[in-house]
């Protein structure tokens, strides 16, 4: 049936790229490929060593920007690694739980941080505060805890939570993966603010940022000189901060994932910064909780409006199969809103990170309103 149907070229999105992550890279990122511009690197720098100072300044480059947009705190450090978000669960663990977490777990990237600290034989058991997927769990203050951990966001549902201090005495570190220059937020009420670059930033992967307070720097550096912790130099998050003060990481960093990182919040700044991209990510998210609250099918998954995700919105459906949407919409070259795959959900779920048009987001629900109408006929 869904081969059958032919949605109107008039309806279709300009740009039919609404993934979840990897998520949508402008063509003026690519391009940065190509000609290897920056201020200060006004040469091809692919291919060339990272230690000298053509990369070293783009490197540079990105870390005033992401200071800029963030508006960090005096004495915090934007510091950068090989690996993405999976590679600093191992760095929090390793380098920033000192004896006991809690963690904040629902949803998948949540799930995995605790599960990266419970198998860790030289720490405490971490605590765990849960909730069913498509709810908000919220760690609280406890006894024996130095680090307290949950995402600012969870892609596989679309929730988002507050970032706020628990208490005084322990390190608050922050997922920030999927959501990251697409929300406002308070820097200070965080000690390690981490994410990857593939979704609000566009680019691709291989390297992790963390914005860092500096008692987690000074947390990094104390248990650096622990003896009887595992800690690999990959995973060590002292070095990571200190070559990240010479505008550098450890071993190669991932070049194409840095220039395209690098036009990107430039064009952010550009916007307006912060609260021009949180502003555009939520109209293109708010169009679409208002469409499904409207639509006799569907629904949106995260019922509690406070907590629906302003970049990723998941719709469920009922009484027509959502998987025939997403299959006809790929038909037409509209890609990626199908549901996180753990879940097994009739649902779709699609981005809206800040480099999605709103444009494009308001012709996806008129595509899905035609499939709608045929495969109901």
């Amino acid at each position: 049936m869904t081969s059958e149907i032919q949605i109107p070229y008039d309806l279709l999105p300009a740009d039919g790229r609404f993934g979840s992550g990897p998520s949508l890279v402008r063509d003026e990122q690519i391009q940065r490929l190509f000609d290897g511009n920056t201020a200060k690197a006004p040469n091809l720098i692919m291919g060339t060593s990272h230690r000298q100072a053509p990369v070293k300044n783009v490197v540079a480059e990105v870390q005033e920007m992401l200071g800029r947009l963030f508006s960090i705190p005096d004495g915090y450090e934007v510091v950068l690694g090989n690996g993405g978000s999976t590679a600093f669960w191992a760095v929090a663990a390793t380098s920033l739980i000192r004896e006991r977490s809690a963690h904040a777990t629902f949803g998948e990237f949540g799930t995995k941080f605790y599960d990266e600290a419970a198998r860790a034989p030289f720490l405490a058991a971490p605590k765990r505060f849960d909730a069913e997927p498509g709810k908000l769990a919220e760690v609280q203050a406890s006894e024996g805890v130095d680090v307290y951990a949950w995402p600012h966001h969870e892609t596989s549902t679309g929730v988002v939570s507050r970032v706020q201090r628990v208490t005084e005495d322990a390190l608050m570190v922050v997922d920030a993966t999927s959501i990251a220059g697409g929300i406002e937020v308070d820097i200070a009420q965080t000690d390690a603010y981490y994410f990857a670059p593939q979704k609000c930033f566009g680019s691709d992967g291989g390297i992790w940022f963390a914005i860092l307070s500096p008692a987690a720097q000074e947390r990094a550096y104390k248990l650096h000189k622990d003896n009887s912790r595992w800690m690999p130099q990959i995973l060590d998050l002292s070095i990571a901060i200190d070559n990240s003060k010479k505008n550098q990481t450890l071993n190669t960093p991932a070049l194409a994932t840095l220039m395209m990182m690098h036009a990107q919040l430039e064009w952010m700044l550009a916007l307006g910064g912060l609260p021009a991209t949180a502003k555009r990510s939520r109209t293109s998210t708010d169009m679409i909780y208002e469409w499904a609250e409207q639509n006799p099918y569907a629904t949106p998954f995260v019922r509690d409006p406070q907590h629906r995700s302003p970049v990723v919105a998941t719709i469920d459906f009922d009484g027509i199969d959502a998987s025939q949407i997403s299959a006809t919409l790929r038909q037409h070259g509209v890609v990626d809103v199908e549901p996180y795959r753990k879940f097994g959900r009739n649902q779709l779920r699609i981005a809206a990170f800040p480099a999605v048009n709103p444009d494009d987001v308001a012709a996806l629900l008129r595509s899905i309103d035609y499939v709608i109408e045929q495969l109901t006929k």
